[in-house]
């Protein structure tokens, strides 16, 4: 099991730099290669909006991406450290779909609601929080490894 942690500056020219070293870290991890371009288009839609929370928020911290290709599954983790009502799943009321955000600044929920649908339509698993510490979106897909040599592969 290897797992890769990326930290960048909440900048919009970080995130094709995230999309390549998932993509790499994917192929490694054995991801089909038909689903190489779910894997960039997810992580770029999640970095993007991670990196528009903290520019919004004029926060400092930096957006941070974690890829674990553990136990047969691919997982990405991105993070943001922009304090948010608290909610889990996509579209709860009271997260950052809902409009609301520290500081009384409003996110634009339809371009955020648009972002997690492309997300959803992308990964095999997805799971949206937010709270005090952050926002966090965590997406899976099904990998090479775990499997054992000789069971067959269907297609």
């Amino acid at each position: 099991m290897a797992i890769v942690e990326l930290r960048f500056t909440a900048l919009p020219e970080h995130v094709r730099t995230a999309r390549l070293v998932a993509a790499a870290v994917a192929r490694r991890a054995g991801v089909a290669e038909s689903v190489l371009d779910e894997v960039r288009l997810a992580v770029g839609e999640a970095c993007s909006r991670a990196v528009g929370l903290t520019r919004q928020m004029g926060a400092d911290e930096p957006v941070t991406v974690t890829l674990d290709d553990g136990e047969g599954r691919f997982s990405i983790e991105v993070r943001d450290a922009v304090p948010q009502p608290a909610a889990v799943g996509a579209g709860d009321s009271g997260g950052p779909l809902s409009g609301g955000s520290a500081n009384g600044a409003s996110l634009d929920v339809a371009e955020s609601e648009l972002g997690l649908a492309v997300i959803l339509g992308l990964v095999d698993e997805l799971d949206v929080r937010s709270g005090a510490d952050g926002g966090r979106i965590r997406m899976s897909w099904p990998s090479g490894k775990g499997k054992a040599e000789d069971e067959p592969v269907s297609l």
